[in-house]
């Protein structure tokens, strides 16, 4: 049975008092709490000072971004080594801000993606659609390119290490969701589509997150859906309460 998993994207807020001090405010409201996944994802110069908060815990630590290198003359990239050297168990790839506001393609996250797999990482891939996509029936079409491409030459039993967030763009920091059912709609297509590309054994246990303005008023009916196994949020994981009411809505 899929567990629920719930994570927190800071993106580029926090300082390093303020983000030490919102782990240590979710590491305490989380407790001992098995029956779901929590990890907590702050930007990257917080990593290390975050990860002595919680090691040891029931949260673990994502990064934001990874470059598909171990080592080498890349100025200002963080390697996948780097980010399990500083404690990381997990890593955001594919987000749409870095596809839109980067031109990251899907074979860059595809190598991305491979990189942090053979580093030991775990992998939150991110895919949706754009507003005018979805508007033109484009969904499935968008997905279904997306996940060709960054998953190419995955195999099935590397799926065990990728979770899958799907985050509709247009609902990114806008205040508007994904009703329940577009979201399971979407979800569902994923979850079909990785199977024909992974295996339809490997599919069925793939964790799909939603992402896209979930906050504690919407969380239970998104996560009450069959196929969506969690939460990629932004915004409300910057408040310690918010996020561990969204927690709370995935152990319901």
């Amino acid at each position: 049975m899929r567990k629920k998993f719930i994570a927190g994207n800071w993106k580029m807020y926090t300082s390093s008092i303020t983000a030490e001090m919102l782990a240590s405010s979710v590491v305490k409201l989380l407790g001992d709490e098995t029956r779901l996944q929590v990890a907590v994802c702050p930007p990257f110069p917080f990593l290390a000072r975050v990860a002595s908060v919680v090691k040891g815990t029931a949260v673990a630590l994502g990064a934001q971004n990874c470059y598909p290198k171990d080592e080498g003359a890349f100025t200002g990239e963080v390697s996948p080594t780097m980010l399990l050297d500083v404690g990381c168990q997990y890593v955001i790839l594919g987000h749409s801000e870095r596809r839109q506001k980067m031109a990251e393609t899907d074979a860059f996250i595809n190598e991305k993606v491979h990189a942090a797999l053979k580093a030991g990482l775990k992998v939150i891939l991110c895919i949706g659609e754009t507003l005018d996509e979805r508007k033109a029936n484009r969904t499935e079409a968008v997905l279904d390119t997306q996940l060709v491409g960054s998953l190419a030459k995955i195999a099935a039993e590397q799926l065990k290490n990728i979770t899958i967030a799907y985050e509709p763009v247009w609902a990114i920091g806008t205040g508007v969701n994904a009703t329940p059912q577009q979201a399971q709609d979407a979800h569902a297509f994923v979850r079909q589509r990785v199977g024909g590309l992974c295996g339809a054994e490997s599919a069925k246990e793939l964790i799909i997150q939603y992402g896209g303005s979930v906050k504690p008023d919407n969380a239970a009916t998104l996560l009450g859906q069959a196929d969506v196994d969690g939460a990629l949020v932004g915004g409300a994981s910057l408040k310690a309460e918010d996020f561990l009411a969204i927690v709370r809505a995935g152990i319901c």
